[in-house]
């Protein structure tokens, strides 16, 4: 009664108590960090004490271990990825600015926290308590997590203590097979809701903040900074606190034993947005990021292809509209505009404009990957602007580096160690045995390991936004980004066009999407080899299937010949009939 300042999310003055004793706002359920101010410290004193020594009970029943729900796992989990993400050097305002508001408003969405008791078969298994020793019992107040913040300076979440109170017996039944309250039933939950929390999700949660803040940091670029330990995913959980014990259902939950997937979580990310009734993202703009003409420069760079490939690829970008704002921007909830995979469709860019130049058909005399160069262009011809671009000698020195690189990242995969160094059991009566296997597992590998003499793991190297480098420095010709493209091109009323008057769809029809999973189907043995190769490329860099490229070429393809397409189709239904 005695706090009459206004909220500053809503501006209500309709104040009440979490269980923490700290003010939160009855309208928005927005916590302010005032706490109470109690005249009677008798009171408080003897309160505090009676909540110590029932936490201590509780903790020795749970093996030395407290009480948790998986939703503070899953919060563990965002903090340390987002700190990963911060040392990568994202902008510090994501963490608490922008990704922990998405948290507050998925758990007040998923009626995990900030609302009113959340409602189903979990309540009515844990038949909440309705009153409190210390605080007001008003039914409104967060029901989990009286104050959610990532940036919390010990990682230990406070939970709500009426609600942890109140699910002492379940938690006791079932902490033979989950170390959390809610283990079992966040399970049976999983099965039947589509945005229930995984560990896929919380890579969902990153990439939206990242697109939120126009980042340059794609998708791809995560996946592959997870993949390669620079942001913590697989065995995340070892970092919990010693009080969080993981056992038996939180494994099915916390222990990843596959890499995240490119469309899984781009998808999980989209449907986050709708879900959480986002506004319009921050507009793509030409300086931003990840604007179609910005990543077609990087991907050239790292293909080792010539710069002067970048002014065709922005030729096709602003010619079929995918550089416009209205097409990048992310509106969540729209089901008119298409879904834009920033990375994949600036690498289709650039295989369409090497079909439009070298037309990748195996059999284009001058370029092709099988059959000799012709004498005429096998020459070169030096001037100021540097020697022109030869496709086969391209084709070789990137295909050697690539299969280098192949070869060390499956190398890589097999060795990886997919058990983490702290030991996990399924239950506690097991917990004996799997620790003593553990200890002798790691006596025998130190003994064998001094035995054998092998070396240790060396260090991850710094993560480096590009896999492929190429020093114009060398004097072996392997970098070609200098190299001219006017052996391809000639002059035609004032403007450069191609020598190659030719062109080959992927498709001639598309798929439909929804149905299908692919506006088109790409097998290997129906196309040439060298726009293979061409997908190969661009699909390493991206850690992604070929396919996805080749849907993303086939829509630039029907945008960009989109006239002729319906005149050839129209035409053909006028002969059938």
């Amino acid at each position: 009664r005695d706090f009459n300042e206004r909220c500053a999310q809503c501006s209500e003055v309709n104040w009440g108590l979490t269980d923490g004793g700290r003010f939160y706002c009855r309208s928005c359920h927005n916590v302010t960090e005032r706490t109470r101010e109690v005249v009677n410290t008798d009171f408080i004193t003897n309160s505090r004490v009676q909540t110590i020594s029932k936490g201590l009970r509780k903790q020795e029943k749970n093996d030395g271990g407290s009480e948790w729900y998986i939703c503070e796992g899953f919060q563990l989990v965002l903090k340390k990825q987002v700190e990963a993400l911060e040392a990568l050097g994202v902008c510090p305002q994501m963490k608490d600015e922008i990704l922990c508001n998405f948290w507050r408003c998925y758990l007040q969405k998923s009626k995990q926290a900030y609302c009113k008791r959340p409602a189903g078969e979990a309540v009515k298994a844990l038949s909440v308590c309705e009153s409190s020793t210390d605080v007001d019992s008003d039914p409104e107040r967060p029901s989990l997590l009286h104050l959610l913040s990532l940036s919390e300076s010990e990682g230990d979440l406070q939970t709500d203590c009426s609600f942890a109170s109140s699910v002492s017996k379940v938690s006791e039944s079932t902490s033979v097979y989950s170390g959390s309250v809610d283990g079992s039933l966040y399970l049976m939950k999983n099965q039947k809701e589509k945005l229930c929390m995984t560990m896929p999700m919380t890579l969902s949660f990153c990439y939206m903040a990242l697109l939120w803040m126009r980042e340059p940091i794609t998708l791809s670029e995560l996946l592959r900074y997870v993949v390669e330990g620079h942001i913590p995913y697989l065995n995340v959980f070892q970092h919990f606190p010693e009080k969080m014990k993981l056992c038996g259902h939180d494994l099915k939950i916390f222990c990843v034993e596959s890499w995240p997937v490119y469309e899984e979580v781009f998808n999980k990310m989209h449907e986050l947005a709708a879900f959480l009734d986002l506004p319009r993202f921050p507009a793509i703009t030409e300086s931003c990021f990840l604007h179609p003409d910005m990543l077609c420069m990087k991907y050239l760079m790292e293909a080792n292809l010539p710069d002067e490939l970048h002014n065709w690829t922005c030729r096709v970008v602003k010619k079929i509209g995918i550089g416009e704002v209205d097409f990048l921007t992310l509106t969540p909830g729209n089901k008119s505009t298409r879904k834009v995979k920033y990375d994949v469709l600036a690498a289709a860019v650039i295989v369409v404009v090497l079909k439009l130049l070298f037309l990748l058909d195996d059999h284009y005399e001058c370029f092709s990957v099988i059959s000799f160069i012709s004498s005429q262009t096998k020459v070169y011809i030096s001037y100021s602007g540097g020697p022109y671009f030869e496709f086969k000698k391209w084709y070789e020195v990137v295909k050697h580096s690539l299969d280098v690189e192949q070869k060390k990242l499956d190398e890589e995969r097999a060795k990886y160690l997919w058990r983490c160094e702290k030991p996990l059991f399924y239950s506690v009566k097991n917990k004996s045995k799997v620790l003593k296997r553990r200890q002798m597992v790691v006596n025998l590998q130190n003994q064998f390991g001094k035995l054998s003499g092998s070396v240790q793991r060396a260090k991850k190297p710094n993560p480096s936004s590009f896999q492929l480098s190429w020093s114009e420095e060398n004097t072996d010709g392997s970098c070609f980004h200098g190299h001219s493209l006017k052996g391809i091109l000639q002059e035609k009323c004032g403007l450069l066009t191609a020598m190659n008057p030719d062109y080959w769809l992927c498709t001639v029809k598309l798929c439909n999407e929804k149905l299908c999973g692919h506006l088109a189907h790409y097998r290997e043995v129906e196309f040439p080899q060298s726009y293979h190769f061409v997908l190969g490329l661009f699909s390493f860099l991206l850690r992604i299937q070929p396919s996805y490229i080749h849907d993303e070429v086939c829509m630039i393809e029907h945008k960009l010949f989109y006239k002729k397409l319906y005149k050839k189709l129209k035409y053909n239904a006028v002969l059938r009939k």
